[in-house]
């Protein structure tokens, strides 16, 4: 995804081409419905969050700087799952510990609508057992091909921090697999193809 080319869209949507602020919804779409898709409790919920969050960012269209219209859009999809969590009572400790929430308790039927493969569902399973600040680090990594200098900016947080959550949320991910697989080849299948499980994933949960 070019950011330039988010910048020149910005640029007329703030004008008043509305053509240009639809393109942008549409470019950002996919992505945000897979970040959703992941933490909350059905499909409906995830497109309504996804709804909102590109709302908020029409009723805001001129705050928003064209040096980091990305960056904008995804602290908005943070801020509507915080109070989606609020809402549903969703959580295990006070918000000012979001993030230590742990996914483990969120979209029991999601596995359903990522797909069969036991493989994802595995990983997806994983991932919402881990904190959540690592799971929507590696998540960036592994479904966005997000670099970490990328990822920082996003999050707005320093490179060396993206890279503590990469390694550490790894570990964690890594042994919550193993600690899930049914056998030891179900493991080993898992875990040595995760880019290759998260893009299927990507697909399937694009194609819901």
């Amino acid at each position: 995804m070019d950011e330039s080319d988010d910048a020149l869209l910005l640029e007329r949507w703030q004008g008043g081409d509305r053509g240009a602020g639809n393109e942008l919804a549409r470019r950002y779409f996919g992505m945000l419905a897979r970040f959703f898709h992941n933490k909350v409790a059905n499909h409906e919920d995830a497109i309504e969050l996804v709804s909102e969050t590109l709302l908020v960012c029409s009723r805001s269209k001129q705050r928003i700087q064209k040096s980091s219209v990305r960056s904008y859009i995804f602290a908005i999809a943070l801020n509507q799952l915080r109070a989606y969590y609020r809402k549903q009572k969703k959580r295990k400790r006070e918000l000012s510990d979001f993030s230590e929430v742990c996914a483990a308790e969120l979209s029991p039927s999601a596995p359903s609508l990522i797909g069969r493969k036991r493989e994802q569902q595995l990983l997806v399973q994983a991932l919402r057992k881990i904190p959540l600040e690592h799971q929507i680090a590696l998540e960036l990594k592994l479904f966005e091909g997000l670099t970490g200098a990328e990822i920082a900016e996003l999050l707005g947080i320093p490179r060396g921090t993206v890279q503590s959550r990469l390694r550490l949320g790894k570990q964690r991910l890594l042994r919550t697999i193993e600690e899930a697989a049914d056998d030891s080849t179900l493991y080993k299948s898992t875990v040595t193809n995760l880019e290759d499980w998260a893009k299927g994933i990507r697909r399937r949960v694009d194609g819901v």
